[in-house]
């Protein structure tokens, strides 16, 4: 059967290695104090759309009906669910949630449909907060062996600039929008897209450096995050073009970025939540195990029964109950082995007349071919 354009499956070692990080990403954000959260896939498409109806990614939603002709959406991220699951929470709400979403966009080589997202988020949240979650940020890539750029700028900011260079308020989204492409589209097209609105000028005002930078009142925000961060031993550039193309944010926003994918491997900012600054990042899964060089071997034995099967699942008992991830066989030594070269299994143990007899059995390793014996009391 084929597969809806822009969706995909995972099976094998892609979604083991899926799974792998998953389990760093969870180590790591309850590491940092956070909590799981799950919410529902499906909403009122009211809800979903919020108040930012003219961000790409709201406009990109999908959307159906139920028997009752009510209008619903897929979600397309999480951050708009806080909304209902932080109310009446002691504040700061510290949460992640890990799970798919969904937009209805132009599919590419790093972008689907549907995607798994594994966000961090703080619902009454200070600089502070935007400190600890770069600091998290950090440490979840380095397992992971990704070297991060940390990228950091201001929504805020960036109005102060607009206000400075008098450009038009009624432009001042598409202006932003523009902007946050400006990696994509190099400056040379991105000033013939500004000049519709009036703002060219732009470009050349940025580029002037930290001097006309210190003279708006939001600039102390990226100074004070900087410091904070230095206290986590980390290293952020400040980078005035980064925008994030959503229009909630409100304060700080960050983009990590990497050698070996040319879109942003995670991403986010502040934000406001029922009238609560709030901060947060997303990583997207699939991005993450493109450029992972994390290397893993999960250890999986095959336990073949050769016509003992009691004694055979009674082995396999017994190792599933000191952690080991165990399946069971029944048939054939030959087929046994093509079974477990398909499917990567690290170790064989064949349970035959001899074994039990003996009280010895055979195990082989599948990577070396060497073979050797264990007792059934011995722990693997």
């Amino acid at each position: 059967m084929e597969l809806v354009k822009g969706f995909k499956d995972f099976t094998g070692e892609e979604a083991e290695k899926r799974e792998f990080i998953k389990k760093i990403l969870v180590e790591t954000f309850e590491a940092y104090g956070f909590e799981p959260a799950e919410t529902p896939i499906i909403e009122y498409e009211s809800f979903v759309k919020g108040e930012n109806q003219q961000d790409d990614a709201v406009s990109d939603i999908f959307k159906l009906q139920d028997k009752g002709k009510r209008n619903l959406a897929l979600r397309y991220e999480f951050t708009f669910q806080l909304k209902r699951i932080s109310k009446n929470k002691k504040l700061p709400y510290r949460r992640y949630q890990i799970g798919k979403v969904f937009r209805d966009e132009p599919v590419s080589k790093n972008r689907l449909r549907e995607f798994t997202q594994c966000d961090v988020d703080v619902v009454g949240s200070t600089i502070k907060d935007e400190a600890e979650i770069l600091a998290l940020t950090n440490e979840v890539l380095e397992k992971l062996g990704i070297k991060p750029i940390i990228l950091i700028s201001n929504r805020s900011l960036m109005n102060e600039i607009l206000d400075d260079l008098k450009i038009n308020k009624k432009y001042r989204e598409d202006v932003l929008r523009e902007i946050d492409k400006y990696e994509k589209l190099g400056e040379k097209k991105l000033k013939q897209n500004l000049k519709k609105y009036k703002a060219e000028n732009l470009i050349d005002a940025i580029k002037q450096g930290e001097e006309y930078f210190k003279k708006f009142n939001s600039y102390k925000e990226i100074i004070s995050l900087m410091e904070y961060c230095k206290l986590f031993s980390l290293k952020v550039f400040f980078s005035p073009t980064i925008v994030r193309g959503l229009s909630y944010y409100v304060g700080n926003v960050f983009e990590i970025k990497s050698k070996g994918i040319k879109e942003s491997i995670a991403a986010g900012g502040s934000y406001l939540i029922n009238n609560k600054k709030s901060t947060g990042i997303s990583f997207g899964l699939e991005r993450l195990s493109l450029i992972s060089k994390i290397k893993f071997e999960k250890e999986k034995i095959l336990v073949v029964s050769l016509n003992q099967d009691k004694e055979a699942i009674k082995l396999a008992q017994k190792l599933r109950k000191k952690g080991k991830f165990v399946s069971i066989f029944y048939g054939k030594p030959s087929k046994a082995l093509q079974y477990a070269n398909s499917y990567c299994f690290t170790k064989a143990i064949f349970v035959g007349e001899k074994e039990i007899k003996s009280g010895k059995f055979k195990i082989k390793d599948l990577k070396t071919g060497k073979e050797s014996e264990f007792e059934t009391e011995f722990s693997l």
